[in-house]
């Protein structure tokens, strides 16, 4: 069942169609090739979905991944008052009331991450905000100290009642905020509130994400003033209560650079050197160069366009040590399927997790498909290699992990069923019909 956005659907209908029935098929332990075009990026989207609250106009957004993560965000807006329509393929339109519903949807907010983004600017905008903290897969869960801190630095009130958050500032002033550690939609929370606040806000210990970048280049094609997005101090001169954004031109969604690494580590294991390998294409190479670098370090040959890669399996894989860390670093969302590629390279292994705990849930489902892995403590994994690795069934925890698990099927020997697809389609567009589409053999069933 694949999610049409231009269709009206019930919402709880598809989450309990995804999360108790939906599967992957997987026969795995065959070679790939041809092309691969990545979607729009996820938390490029969702944020500029959120932005649509600083707007006097309708905000118009290209490349939209037709995603679960999308279908809730959408749900969410629409019952704040957003009004949306679909105005082409993968494009949509958007339009913040002139009075909205601010007290979020508490099942949506609990099982969605990104809607603590609208914090910022719904509060911006109205004066008030309350939502239920919110939630995701294993990793979703996080605090959201970081967002309460900074919103209380520009004046806002807040305080939390069995696990529900409520925020009120009749404006937001000038405050000087430093995040004890970066975190991308914290700034991009803040970022965003900012822009109605009276007075310059400055943000230090950014993080400085690509999709960063893009959100406030959007912002300010539109009339905010942000300087220092992609650095680590961002200063915004917030246009005052009262402004309104005028939105000029159409954002179109970069591409999901977490998207393309994972295909080019897949490309890395089973692209066919005989039959030209994984070409992936709609991407931005420079996005993931830390990806790249590791996998070359390993002894895969890689080709990069401006907007493309290509890649193939090379006869030997080399062991190597990684260490996630904020961008440009290492992404910790490519951790999962980086340790699936260890798995087949010839030595020992260190992966170290410095950004989450929690994200090592799915060792113990590799270690029972064959590899062999030793968890040292909360933040690091050895991994001893080449193992070969047979099928299982095997449940998602999250949304990388089940895309880790995906890869693994693919490489191991026999069938693999891969459960909890939900979590998968929460960030990756028509991913079975993709892989098939280069030879793999994957099916969803029921």
């Amino acid at each position: 069942m694949g999610v049409e956005m231009n269709e009206r659907h019930d919402f709880k209908l598809i989450l309990a169609y995804n999360i108790g029935v939906a599967k992957f098929l997987i026969q795995g332990d065959r070679f790939l090739s041809g092309e691969i075009a990545v979607s729009g990026a996820k938390n490029s989207a969702l944020k500029i979905f959120a932005a649509s609250f600083l707007f006097n106009t309708p905000v118009h957004v290209k490349n939209v991944p037709l995603i679960e993560d999308i279908l809730r965000l959408k749900e969410l807006l629409s019952a704040v008052g957003v009004r949306i329509s679909n105005t082409g393929s993968k494009e949509f339109a958007l339009e913040a009331p002139e009075n909205a519903n601010t007290d979020l949807d508490k099942i949506i907010t609990k099982s969605l991450r990104a809607s603590v983004v609208l914090l910022g600017p719904v509060l911006a905008r109205y004066g008030k905000v309350s939502m239920q903290h919110p939630g995701g897969c294993v990793i979703g869960k996080r605090p959201i100290n970081f967002f309460v801190d900074g919103l209380k630095a520009m004046g806002a009130k807040a305080r939390e009642e069995n696990g529900c958050y409520f925020f009120e500032a009749k404006k937001l002033r000038s405050a000087d905020f430093t995040f004890l550690a970066p975190s991308v939609t914290a700034t991009e929370t803040l970022m965003m509130a900012s822009v109605l606040a009276d007075g310059k806000v400055i943000l230090r210990n950014c993080a400085c994400e690509p999709e960063i970048v893009a959100l406030a280049e959007f912002l300010n094609d539109s009339g905010a003033k942000i300087k220092g997005a992609g650095t680590h101090t961002i200063i915004i001169e917030g246009l005052g209560t009262k402004a309104r954004l005028t939105a000029r031109a159409p954002f179109e969604v970069i591409p999901d650079r977490i998207e393309a690494g994972s295909l080019l580590i897949l490309g890395a294991l089973l692209g066919n050197p005989r039959g030209g390998g994984l070409k992936i294409k709609n991407c931005r190479p420079l996005h993931f160069s830390s990806l790249t670098a590791h996998l070359e370090a390993a002894g895969v040959k890689i080709t990069r366009g401006p907007d493309w890669i290509s890649v193939s399996r090379p006869k030997k894989l080399s062991a190597v040590d990684v260490k996630t860390g904020e961008y440009p670093g290492f992404a910790t969302d490519l951790q999962a399927p980086f340790v699936v590629f260890l798995t087949q390279t010839d030595g020992k292994s260190q992966i170290f997790e410095t950004i989450f705990d929690g994200r090592f849930e799915y060792i113990n489902e590799l270690v029972r498909m064959g590899a062999n892995i030793t968890q040292c403590d909360p933040h690091r994994v050895i991994i001893f290699g080449p193992s070969p690795l047979s099928g299982r069934e095997v449940k998602s925890p999250d949304l990388r992990a089940g895309l880790a698990f995906v890869i693994a099927g693919l490489i191991a020997k026999g069938t693999s069923v891969v459960h909890n697809v939900y979590n998968i389609d929460r960030g990756y567009e028509s991913l079975d019909q993709k892989l098939a589409a280069v030879g793999a053999d994957i099916k969803r069933v029921s």
